[in-house]
């Protein structure tokens, strides 16, 4: 699981740390830096995918340095726990306003206190898992270097961080604009959610046997269905078709015919149904703008049944009230800025006890009134 993302000069945060525990609900008003958190996240992971460049525009621009600040390097660090390992990586980022460019400076890996990987200036440094020294070889500074190391027998503890962070699955889910069919497979879902139906592909080749268990799951969420099929549209494209009705007259519904929140189900219990045993860590940003209230606690429950044992740790955030009620008190974090200074972080349960005229309300009633903090 990710225990602690430290973000330094990036959009609202500066020396920002942030400590996650199996399942954490990010709250806090607009503007407070909660889906930042999850942007750093999403740009860490294109990077050590190998996808992408820190001169992408969608990874870090010049303009997500803090506006308040003039210093040209951001640093963003994260400590992950694997299999009892500790691993603690960094990357230091220098942007040039002028001419409009970033390039990584610094990025760095350490297993258990001791280096797995340095990359300074354009020169790579690998270890071992003993943490002796490897081989040394130079590297492109607008990418990281990182990704680029090939899997050996001596560093498996390298190779077992990049498959963890590549495999985090970062997500605010936008079902109007859910491609119905897929003519391929992707092992990552997209960051809106778009190529769901590629990545229901790859997980039912993967994940056959927890097929059954989430279709079951589904007919308690919608009404007459009977489960889901990939119908063959073409040489290899699958089309997701919904089966609704009774054995003997059943009608069918591609995907794109589902409602938007039917469709936001499908994906949300996917992700905690489906990824059972692959180590996948899930951070969704609003998860519930399409879906109904009768039906986002019962999500949430079996979410919290699943977190720490069939996967290890998810992080929302969300404005909701039945989520605010029914994880802020142990889960919940808030995010908070004084004006328009940095972001800062308490655990939400502090405006608990909070006296009112009124007698005892609920956090979220709270949080509405203002008195969160």
């Amino acid at each position: 699981m990710i225990k602690r993302i430290y973000i330094d000069n990036y959009k609202c945060f500066v020396n920002f740390e942030l400590r996650l525990h199996e399942l954490t609900l990010l709250v806090g008003r607009n503007g407070a830096g909660k889906t930042s958190v999850l942007d750093a996240l999403y740009a860490l992971r294109r990077l050590l995918e190998g996808t992408s460049r820190v001169t992408d525009r969608d990874i870090f621009p010049p303009s997500s340095r803090t506006r308040w600040q003039d210093r040209a390097v951001q640093v963003f660090e994260t400590d992950v726990e694997l299999n009892g390992d500790e691993f603690v990586y960094r990357m230091e980022v220098e942007q040039d306003p002028v001419e409009r460019r970033a390039r990584i400076n610094l990025e760095a890996l350490t297993g258990n206190g001791g280096p797995l990987f340095r990359f300074e200036r354009g020169k790579v440094q690998l270890y071992r898992d003993d943490h002796s020294e490897g081989p040394e070889f130079l590297a492109d500074w607008t990418e990281s270097a990182l990704a680029r190391v090939v899997e050996m027998d001596k560093n498996a503890r390298l190779t077992r961080f990049l498959r963890f962070m590549r495999d985090t699955v970062v997500c605010r889910l936008n079902p109007p604009a859910f491609a119905a069919e897929a003519d391929d497979e992707d092992q990552t879902l997209a960051r809106d959610g778009t190529n769901f139906v590629r990545f229901y592909r790859h997980l039912l080749q993967e994940r056959q046997h927890l097929n059954a268990e989430y279709v079951q799951a589904m007919k308690e969420v919608l009404d007459g269905l009977r489960g889901f099929r990939l119908e063959r549209v073409g040489a290899e494209t699958r089309a997701l078709v919904g089966v609704f009705g009774e054995a003997d007259e059943p009608w069918e519904y591609r995907f794109s015919e589902l409602s938007d929140g039917q469709r936001a189900l499908i994906v949300l219990y996917a992700l905690t149904f489906l990824t059972v045993g692959q180590g996948r860590v899930l951070l969704i940003d609003e998860p519930f703008n399409y879906v109904g209230l009768r039906e986002i606690q019962p999500w949430l429950i079996t979410l919290a049944d699943a977190c720490g044992s069939a996967f290890p740790q998810a992080v929302l955030c969300s404005h909701h009230p039945e989520a605010i009620d029914y994880l802020g008190a142990d889960r919940g974090i808030l995010l908070y800025r004084d004006g328009v200074g940095p972001a800062r972080v308490e655990p939400l349960a502090e405006g608990l006890e909070k006296p009112t005229g009124d007698g005892p309300l609920k956090l979220s009633q709270l949080m509405a009134r203002g008195w969160e903090r």
